[in-house]
């Protein structure tokens, strides 16, 4: 016969140490930004507020953004300034501010290049089975966060982890963002957070590509009115980490206009999802 648990999640046995900020399960841990370097003056915007969120909130804090896109639903998409320019914004950003970034990786021949210059690597959903892309990441001896692709079951996320803990990357996050249900659509399965977290590492839940509804017209659609109820959810299931994505003007955002929060919405987000933490695990 099966029994139900009432105890809190578990923390993670493989804690990730990210600059000041730990992800351990002993605090809300959060991971923010915009979804891409569209100039140094918006990731200096958005960093500076998010850093005085979590600060206030107590929360560990990563910022995050991307350098380039490599996912677009057209030819005709924003996909970032590029390797160097947008590198070199985020290097200059991580200095000046003292926040640790986190970017993703495209390709192996990449990674020792953007290692230099953030905390964390980000392998994307699709590329989540890409086993040299694994190795090269976890070759750097930096964290690295797997989204879990659309069309993975939470369980085999397992063989990604030890694609990376092979090639020497002992920290690893792993990220749920939604599974492919039908067409244009996406669904969490709150089983993916306690699933996931067997492996020991901390688990995310994507508050905001959850959200997105792929392929749906010439940019991906989504539905953010969504977010919070959704990451009260994922905060309750078991997630140890809050993975968001916001724009000081989503509706201007040159990449997921739909599913950035607005930067001024994230304090009360945060604060509500910090107040389901407490519920569940007991305040910090």
């Amino acid at each position: 016969m099966s029994t139900i648990s009432v105890d809190a999640p578990a923390s993670p046995t493989h804690p990730v140490q990210i600059g000041s900020a730990r992800f351990d399960g002993s605090a809300m841990a959060v991971i923010a930004g915009p979804c891409v370097v569209e100039d140094a003056g918006l990731v200096r915007e958005v960093a500076s507020e998010l850093i005085s969120v979590t600060r206030d909130l107590g929360l560990p804090f990563v910022f995050k953004a991307s350098y380039a896109k490599d996912n677009r639903s057209s030819a005709g998409s924003f996909r970032g300034l590029g390797l160097e320019e947008g590198l070199e914004i985020l290097g200059k950003l991580r200095a000046e501010l003292g926040v640790p970034v986190l970017t993703d990786v495209h390709s192996a021949v990449e990674v020792p290049h953007v290692a230099e210059q953030v905390d964390v690597l980000q392998i994307p959903a699709f590329l989540c089975r890409q086993t040299s892309l694994l190795e090269a990441a976890g070759a750097t001896g930096l964290p690295v966060n797997i989204k879990k692709g659309q069309f993975m079951a939470p369980g085999d996320m397992l063989r990604a982890v030890e694609k990376v803990r092979a090639a020497g990357g002992e920290q690893v996050l792993l990220t749920e963002r939604g599974v492919s249900f039908g067409y244009h659509n996406l669904v969490v399965d709150m089983r993916s957070f306690p699933i996931m977290a067997r492996t020991g590492c901390p688990v995310v839940h994507d508050v905001t590509h959850s959200l997105q509804l792929p392929g749906s017209g010439e940019q991906t659609g989504g539905e953010r009115e969504f977010a919070l109820p959704l990451a009260r959810a994922a905060v309750a299931a078991g997630a140890h980490a809050l993975f968001v994505e916001t724009h000081p003007q989503p509706e201007r955002a040159l990449s997921d206009a739909t599913t950035q929060l607005p930067l001024a919405s994230v304090r009360a987000v945060l604060t509500s999802l910090k107040t389901v933490w407490n519920a569940v695990r007991g305040p910090a």
